[in-house]
């Protein structure tokens, strides 16, 4: 009989996160090797060509420049004003939504994420995911007793299913009659897809037509982490406006992060935005939101939201971020183009990309595919049907180096 001092709830398997393990196998064979002699892909934060981690000169600057009072002090729960109102700049740039928009500061896009299941899913119920998703996802749900559910996110065109997506969706609300969907687009993490306007249309006329059941909420939680990678300026952020004025039985939240585009990994912080037609849904999001971070992580990092505040409200200083976060998506993109195009010349099938920090590889056996690349010093992160290679952290070179690898690990397992 074992000795179980945790509750049961709580027993979950005594392993060590996968991702972060592959991370340190790869930062072994790099102090062993020489990083020139190495490719990791595996973490998902941008790195210079040289395998440095990347910390964006004027997000850093601006930080090191506050006085220590605007560092050292608490936030308020809801986050500063100036912060807020940053975000609603930055994350819409002039796309925002008609209806009632509020946001309440969050430790990272992942409070974010947290809110947005737990606030609006009974224990017991699932929400609903595609088949390839970011596994924090799961761990949340886990942790509140919530069910997670997949449907298959790519049809056989390579487009985003529709079909699917509607096949998972109708059984499931008419069964909760409360349902939180979450579509992490644009720059998706682990495949790079992002949701074309289209898509979102015919996405948008299946929850209005489950919203014409009064009896049923629907929530549609967007996972923007990566946004700030994605398209050439902003054109990827126009389907926000398709947010306008939705049925009040429909909830939006979007969940932002400063980590990808400020290179703020480590400072935690991010927000969730409240979208709706209706103002008591907005007064019940804010204080559902307040009360949860009070009780799981109080408030958020002050550092961090005065450096955005700053930032988005200083043109000169603004001008110099924007110019300095154009040249590292630039630099994502050529990446993007080597890996893709010699993927497709030696006949490497990839997931459909677009934007963002990965591109991903459907394989049966992803584990030993995972284990048998590091043969070859090439390290990426195993998922439950492929692999991910994050470009976001191996430089050009290395980017159009890696296919010709990857397939060859992928015979010698045939």
């Amino acid at each position: 009989m074992s000795f179980n001092m945790v509750i049961d709830r709580v027993m979950w398997p005594q392993k060590n996160d996968a991702i972060f393990e592959i991370a340190g196998k790869a930062k072994t064979a790099i102090s062993e090797k020489g990083k020139e002699n190495v490719i990791d892909a595996t973490l998902g934060a941008l790195y210079d060509d040289e395998g440095n981690l990347l910390c964006m000169k004027s997000a850093f600057d601006t930080l090191h420049n506050l006085p220590n009072e605007k560092i050292a002090a608490y936030a308020p729960l809801a986050g500063t004003e100036g912060f807020k109102d940053a975000v609603m700049k930055q994350l819409f740039a002039g796309y925002v939504p008609e209806g009632y928009v509020d946001v309440v500061a969050t430790p990272g896009g992942s409070g974010a994420v947290r809110h947005s299941i737990v606030n609006y899913t009974n224990r017991g119920d699932s929400i609903l995911v595609p088949d390839w998703y970011w596994t924090p996802y799961k761990t949340i749900s886990e942790e509140a007793e919530i069910g997670v559910e997949n449907f298959t996110m790519f049809n056989d065109k390579g487009g985003f299913n529709v079909e699917s997506f509607k096949e998972h969706f109708e059984p499931l609300i008419e069964k909760q009659h409360r349902l939180v969907t979450i579509l992490n687009t644009p720059a998706h993490n682990p495949t790079g897809y992002s949701i074309s306007d289209d898509e979102w249309d015919e996405i948008l006329a299946i929850y209005i037509k489950a919203a014409e059941n009064k009896e049923n909420k629907i929530i549609i939680a967007v996972d923007t982490a990566y946004i700030d990678f994605a398209g050439k300026t902003d054109e990827r952020r126009k389907f926000f406006k398709k947010f306008s004025n939705l049925p009040e039985n429909i909830f939006v939240t979007v969940c932002f992060s400063m980590s990808k585009g400020y290179t703020m990994y480590g400072m935690r912080s991010g927000a969730i935005v409240g979208i709706s037609s209706n103002e008591d849904a907005i007064k019940q999001f804010h204080f559902a939101a307040m009360h949860g971070g009070r009780g799981n992580w109080s408030n958020g990092t002050r550092g961090a939201m005065e450096t955005m505040d700053k930032i988005v409200h200083d043109e000169e200083l603004f001008t110099a971020y924007k110019a300095e976060l154009t040249e590292d998506k630039e630099m994502l993109q050529r990446r993007a183009k080597a890996f893709v195009e010699e993927a497709d010349k030696i006949g490497l099938p990839t997931l459909p990309y677009k934007d963002g920090f990965f591109i991903t590889l459907d394989h049966p056996n992803p584990v030993a595919l995972q284990d048998e690349l590091t043969k070859y010093d090439l390290f990426l992160v195993s998922l439950k049907k492929g692999v991910r290679f994050a470009i976001c952290a191996v430089n050009e070179e290395k980017c159009r180096k890696a296919p010709a690898i990857i397939k060859k690990a992928m015979e010698a397992l045939k």
